[in-house]
């Protein structure tokens, strides 16, 4: 499994927001107000698996007081942190193309908090991304510190 990678996460955030903005140019009218719930729970996803990425660095570098960790366990979090980012991508495309569609309603009530509610869920989808990138690099498994002074030594001579 590869890292995830910026340009297709970006790219996929652009075409999820088009396809939303363009939805919404006629199906607006007819939706309910949007929920700021998801705003809170998208923060404590990306708490969680920052939480979880410190805590996986730290089991891979062996510091002192925590223990080795498995191998599947750290292959299990690298496939978690790919999906949430993929995920969290999708979510921030649809929540970006809710705000552009909004953008020339926003002197009437509805569509101006339902901007600011899309507004910040698409800026938590981002943190949530963030986080997911994080837990993706703490299961990278580190270079051999016996290997990076045998080609110290090499490159030496």
């Amino acid at each position: 499994m590869k890292p995830t990678r910026v340009p297709f996460l970006a790219g996929l955030v652009v075409i999820i927001t088009l396809i939303t903005w363009a939805v919404l140019r006629t199906a607006y009218v007819s939706l309910p107000p949007l929920p700021w719930t998801a705003v809170p729970t998208l923060l404590l996803l990306a708490l969680g698996e920052a939480v979880t990425a410190v805590n996986t660095l730290r089991r891979i570098r062996r510091k002192p007081g925590t223990k080795p960790v498995e191998p599947l366990v750290v292959a299990r979090m690298a496939a978690l942190g790919k999906a949430t980012a993929l995920a969290a991508g999708v979510l921030a495309g649809v929540f970006a193309g809710f705000a552009l569609s909004l953008t020339d309603a926003l002197d009437k009530p509805t569509p101006r908090n339902d901007f600011f509610v899309s507004g910040g869920t698409f800026l938590a989808a981002l943190v949530l991304v963030g986080a997911a990138f994080f837990l993706e690099y703490a299961c990278r498994v580190p270079k051999d510190p016996d290997a990076e002074d045998q080609d110290r030594g090499a490159s030496r001579a």
